[in-house]
């Protein structure tokens, strides 16, 4: 069953917040789809995942690139998990995809976008009724993730 894990991003913004859990995703083996809009919101953190922290390097790409299927870590708005991804990151108010193929699924909402924040809360309500495995994380004072559900 997928694990659904919901990240309320309320000091940490998205930016900031993704490398770090695609890092932890790829060190555990396995490949990341990122879902989100098309345009800025993918074209951003497309640009974003090169340059986010100099030593760092977080191969990925976007699904309409060639060898889309390769990349670890695959950016794009279909949800057709090009690459095979055990987990999938969502990014904006969107349909999700069938979670069925993943392990896991993580939803990234900000806290300060009413719109986002009102789309998550939907999310849970759907989820939930589905009898799906849920989780809530937060951040605590000290910038850490808690699980809080």
């Amino acid at each position: 069953m997928t694990q659904v894990w919901f990240y309320h991003l309320e000091r940490t913004p998205l930016r900031a917040a993704l490398p770090d859990l695609l890092e932890k995703t790829l060190q555990k083996g396995w490949k990341a789809y990122v879902l989100g809009a098309a345009g800025e919101t993918l074209e951003g953190l497309d640009q974003h995942l090169w340059a986010y922290r100099d030593e760092a390097f977080l191969p990925h790409g976007l699904e309409s690139e060639p060898q889309a299927a390769r990349q670890p870590v695959l950016l794009g708005d279909s949800g057709g998990n090009a690459n095979g991804a055990e987990v999938l990151f969502s990014v904006s108010a969107m349909n999700l995809p069938e979670l069925s193929p993943y392990q896991r699924c993580l939803i990234l909402f900000e806290g300060h976008d009413e719109t986002h924040l009102n789309w998550a809360r939907a999310q849970w309500k759907t989820l939930k009724a589905q009898n799906l495995d849920l989780a809530y994380w937060k951040q605590n004072d000290a910038g850490r993730w808690e699980k809080v559900q």
